[in-house]
C-alpha cells in the first residue's frame, strides 16, 4: 500500500509499509525469557505421589465388610450396628485374631464424610491396621 504526498515529481515518497523487524526482535526476546523462566516456575518440592492401583476385590470369610448408607447408618456384613460403642466392641474382637482381618468400607456416594470418618476412627481405635475402600469401576461405553 503506497501513499503519495505532494507533487508527482517528488522522489520523497512516504513509505506506507510497516517495518516488522522491531516487532520480531521483541517477540524473540519474549520467547527467550519465557523459555528460561517457565522451567524455574514449574519446579516444586519433590514429592513421590502414590500410584493408582486397581486390585480385584477378594471376599474372604475373615474380611469385615462395613457399609455406610447415605443416612450415616453402619452395617456389619449387612447387619445394622446401632452405635459406635457396639461397632468398637465387635472390631476389638476381630483385632486380636492372627492374621488380622481386613476391614472393607463401602460408602454410599451421598454419605457425608463425617460418617465415614467416624467409622475409620473406630476401626483405628480397635487396632485394626488394614482398611480398604470398596469402589465401583466406571462404566465402559
Amino acid at each position: 500500500m503506497g501513499m503519495n504526498v505532494g507533487s508527482e515529481g517528488d522522489d520523497d515518497d512516504v513509505i506506507g509499509v510497516i517495518n516488522t523487524t522491531p516487532l520480531v526482535d521483541v517477540m524473540l526476546v519474549l520467547l527467550i525469557i519465557f523459555l528460561i523462566t517457565v522451567p524455574v516456575v514449574t519446579h516444586t518440592i519433590p514429592v513421590k505421589l502414590p500410584e493408582e492401583t486397581n486390585q480385584k476385590y477378594e471376599t474372604k470369610p475373615e474380611n469385615v465388610t462395613l457399609a455406610v448408607n447415605k443416612e450415616g447408618q453402619v452395617f456389619w456384613n449387612e447387619k445394622y450396628i446401632p452405635d459406635q460403642n457396639t461397632l468398637l466392641g465387635l472390631l476389638k474382637e476381630q483385632s486380636v485374631k492372627r492374621p488380622q482381618p481386613e476391614v472393607h468400607i463401602r460408602g454410599d456416594q451421598q454419605t457425608h464424610y463425617e460418617s465415614i470418618g467416624k467409622v475409620i476412627e473406630t476401626v483405628q481405635q480397635a487396632g485394626i491396621i488394614k482398611i480398604s475402600f470398596v469402589t465401583q469401576p466406571p462404566a465402559r461405553g
